[in-house]
């Protein structure tokens, strides 16, 4: 992104994992392992929130809920095709499960189906028009494909939802960065600082959008606090050329 200082961070992927759910379907022992799977998962004994959703399923294979929080347990051991396995049973059982759509988009992100993932995201979308947690990681989908225009319109939908949403901001910065739209770069890192003012990475890039447009004394100023936060290159940028 510069003539001697590089972005140190692309888009951040926001994981709508959330908490695993438990519905009151009519099977007593079903929703008991359903719930010892819940404690287990928020325990982070993986392994065995598996193993109780895997029972819960077998007394009564319709509950959805089993096999999104299922998803949930093997996308945290990294068993990502075991995830979109369970989220599209989700899906098989309950067509607007919005969540079971986001999380199998994140799923197909980490594996790199980007196109894939857009297509979920999407889904979630057309389900809960109000899902700025869709439109994050869709915008963060379409900027792995170097479609930043088109990330940019999803980071803007997902912060006129959510104005909180630091990420966000973050994320589009990046993408305008990658367009030379280097003022509103720094615009949109000066939004995410203002948030949350310990984001290290936002005064980093902030600083390299500085530099390009022969600010090096903000640059500077930028690249101290990201040190100070505990980023190590910002540092060598500060030695090399403030």
């Amino acid at each position: 992104m510069s003539r001697r200082t590089t972005a140190i961070a692309a888009a951040l992927s926001l994981l709508a994992l959330g908490s695993p759910l438990i519905t009151g379907c009519t099977n007593i022992l079903s929703n008991q392992y359903l719930g010892q799977g819940v404690e287990k998962y928020e325990e982070g004994n993986y392994q065995g929130a598996i193993a109780d959703y895997t029972r819960a399923i077998e007394i009564d294979p319709q509950n959805s809920a089993s096999y999104y929080n299922r998803g949930l347990a093997k996308y945290h051991i990294e068993d990502l095709q075991g995830a979109i396995a369970d989220f599209t049973k989700a899906i098989e059982i309950n067509p607007q499960y919005a969540d079971a759509f986001v999380n199998r988009g994140n799923s197909k992100d980490e594996l790199k189906d980007y196109q894939g993932a857009i297509a979920d995201f999407s889904k979630a979308i057309e389900i809960d028009h109000q899902d700025a947690v869709a439109y994050y990681n869709r915008g963060n989908a379409k900027a792995d494909l170097d479609d930043y225009q088109g990330a940019i319109a999803d980071y803007n939908k997902s912060i006129e939802i959510d104005p909180q949403n630091v990420m966000a901001y973050y994320n589009r910065g990046n993408a305008k960065g990658n367009l030379k739209d280097l003022q509103g770069a720094i615009d949109d890192y000066m939004k995410a600082i203002e948030i949350d003012p310990q984001y290290a990475v936002a005064y980093a890039n902030r600083g390299i959008a500085r530099e390009l447009t022969n600010d090096l004394k903000g640059a500077c100023q930028d690249w101290r606090k990201a040190a100070e936060l505990g980023l190590e290159q910002p540092a060598e940028w500060v030695k090399e050329q403030c």
